[in-house]
């Protein structure tokens, strides 16, 4: 019977699993029987255990799915997403997710800081990307994001942010005077550039 359970998870798409989540995955089992077999599980290899509460199939799971599992609702956003896409040439090895609170979290060696944004913004889906298994913000709402944080901030390249998705997701700010004024700003910036 404990190679069925075994299966369930080694045949799931997710490479992150709470301990809530897995006693789903095993039909509801009481807490003291799962944490009994993740026990196991562990001491035999089968699972992978990153920080207390949170298990991986192995050591090579998506980063971004455990940051975005740790706090919900949460996304990646912030300067994890504006240094791949170009609009920062800054590189963190953090990875910046919004969240409920703030908070900086070392897990498995990777820093994950937790940035607080007001909840009517962070349970919007505007500019959200779904992915498989985390949510991810666009460039345009993690620059949005970075504008809502801070008074001022040097952005290096935002010619590649699509200036009409900008405008769209701003809506979800509440009418925020001061970030409307600053996003003007930066983007009659960049038309000055052209």
């Amino acid at each position: 019977m404990k190679k069925g359970f075994l299966n369930i998870l080694l045949r799931s798409n997710k490479t992150v699993f709470s301990f809530k989540d897995l006693i789903l995955f095993w039909g509801g089992i009481d807490k003291l029987t799962a944490a009994s077999r993740i026990n196991y599980y562990i001491k035999h290899n089968y699972l992978y255990h990153i920080r207390r509460g949170f298990y991986a199939k192995d050591e090579n799971y998506d980063k971004y799915e455990l940051a975005n599992k740790i706090f919900t609702p949460s996304y990646i956003s912030f300067e994890t997403v504006l240094g791949s896409a170009g609009v920062t040439f800054q590189h963190y090895s953090k990875i910046f997710v919004a969240a409920y609170q703030n908070k900086e979290i070392e897990c498995d060696g990777q820093i994950i800081a937790f940035k607080r944004i007001k909840d009517e913004i962070l349970t919007s889906n505007s500019g959200i990307e779904i992915k498989e298994n985390y949510s991810l913000a666009s460039p345009e709402r993690a620059f949005l994001d970075v504008v809502y944080l801070n008074t001022e901030y040097h952005f290096d390249n935002l010619s590649v942010l699509n200036w009409d998705k900008v405008n769209s997701v701003l809506s979800i700010y509440g009418g925020n005077r001061r970030m409307e004024i600053t996003v003007k700003k930066y983007h009659d910036s960049v038309l000055n550039n052209i």
